[in-house]
């Protein structure tokens, strides 16, 4: 059996970038984007997204449902860790305090960091501890 890794990784990528993008998020590819995504005044929770399985099992699923409860950050965006290297990189370098971390949830508010839910906080977790950290938080800083 000859199984063609990269086509298989490409699939698995795809599929993590749709089901972000289809959650309401805005992808930030390049330096640049993170830049002007955190300029915009305002609260911005951004997915540090991956493709290991408490992403998709439980990153992503909370990315998606904690957005639909109530009150919520102005802006959503997402970087991904070891696709979109550079702007990962750069992003990572706003999240001052925090070690790089994916999957990852911070919270901006006006371009500064409030908080961050790490991987530590996610893998091993249920998807609704997570949705509840991410609403508690929104109900500290996006009012």
């Amino acid at each position: 059996m000859n199984l063609n890794f990269n086509f298989f990784m490409n699939d698995a990528v795809e599929a993590a970038r749709q089901e972000i993008v289809e959650a309401g998020y805005i992808q930030l590819t390049t330096p640049d984007d993170v830049d002007k995504a955190f300029a915009t005044s305002g609260t911005t929770l951004v997915m540090v997204n991956s493709v290991c399985g408490c992403a998709g099992g439980i990153a992503r699923p909370a990315a998606s449902y904690s957005v639909k409860q109530g009150v919520r950050p102005d802006q959503l965006v997402t970087v991904f860790a070891g696709q979109d290297k550079e702007a990962t990189e750069h992003a990572r370098s706003y999240f001052t305090g925090y070690p790089p971390s994916s999957p990852s949830f911070a919270l901006m508010k006006d371009g500064e960091i409030q908080m961050m839910v790490q991987r530590h906080e996610i893998e091993g977790h249920e998807p609704m501890e997570v949705v509840n950290k991410l609403i508690e938080a929104f109900n500290t800083y996006c009012k």
